[in-house]
């Protein structure tokens, strides 16, 4: 990164490693791959679905013991403030995933704060205790919106997953440290950074952290890339959608590139889970950040 802009530090050589498990909670007709033709306007008339498969996840994760951080959008918190309780009942995280999945770089500062904070405020009312964690809509932190940082150490969250050290059309920050690091923002305040996973094949950075990537690439190249970050010492970020286990979720009529991302392999995505968590160990973003001596208790 250039002089000025976000600089990481490294994290304590002496770090235990534990690896993030963590669920990004909104609906079908939320993402961004069909946002050109779902308007926000027609959310609440759609179908809602989020409910009945975050209730599967909840399901799995009890099954195999796993506890781990679940990145609520605000919208659905609003409308469904018991589906969070259950989940911090359940021994889950809760953290932040915004308000209305907006990409950060397309809001101006002031629009940020003000859906971040009514966001964090409804998530914060319904379970009782202090949001510590944030995500943005389709990983929108970038080298455009590194001010957000700053809106998030103003608004009292200790930590980020927003960031993917990758080149995508949409997100990306080519170079950011891959490992959970502390973060300078602008204003040269730290907020703690846990990245999304990549791993290198013949040189080449591969998104391997979960979603779409781990829907359409082979289990295999998944599981390989984990292994080598596991190798390195370092931990990973596992993150999925509600709706990724939901092959009878409505078909939107869509562009082909946006209906091949959103509904390749949902069929199979449950059982690629159900192997995923059999083959590693995880717990929430929380305890993997102060097993690495990043954020304190």
């Amino acid at each position: 990164m250039s002089p000025g802009t976000a600089q990481p530090s490294p994290a304590p050589c002496a770090a235990r490693q534990v690896n993030a498990f963590t669920v990004d909670v909104e609906d079908y007709f939320h993402v961004a791959a069909l946002s050109s033709v779902i308007s926000r306007d027609s959310w609440a008339t759609r179908e809602y679905r989020v409910e009945a498969n975050t209730e599967r996840l909840l399901a799995l994760l009890a099954e195999r013991q796993v506890h781990g951080t679940f990145f609520v959008l605000g919208w659905v918190a609003g409308r469904s403030p018991g589906l969070v309780r259950r989940i911090a009942q359940a021994g889950h995280e809760i953290a932040c995933h915004g308000f209305s999945h907006q990409l950060v770089y397309r809001q101006s500062p002031p629009e940020f704060r003000e859906e971040t904070t009514r966001a964090k405020a409804c998530l914060e009312d319904i379970i009782g205790q202090a949001v510590l964690g944030y995500r943005a809509a389709s990983f929108s932190v970038t080298r455009a919106s590194l001010w957000a940082l700053d809106v998030l150490i103003d608004l009292g969250f200790r930590y980020d997953s927003s960031i993917f050290p990758i080149r995508h059309h949409r997100y990306g920050l080519p170079g950011a440290t891959p490992e959970p690091n502390r973060l300078s923002a602008p204003s040269g305040r730290t907020l703690v950074e846990f990245p999304m996973s990549a791993a290198k094949f013949l040189g080449v950075q591969v998104p391997v952290s979960g979603g779409g990537y781990f829907r359409i690439l082979p289990y295999w190249l998944t599981h390989a890339g984990l292994r080598q970050i596991e190798r390195r010492g370092r931990p990973f970020t596992f993150y999925l959608h509600p709706w990724e286990v939901d092959p009878g979720q409505p078909r939107i009529r869509a562009g082909a590139f946006s209906r091949f991302r959103h509904y390749t392999n949902l069929e199979r995505c449950e059982s690629r889970l159900r192997r995923l968590l059999a083959d590693f160990s995880f717990s929430s973003m929380r305890e993997a950040l102060r097993g690495r001596g990043l954020l304190s208790a």
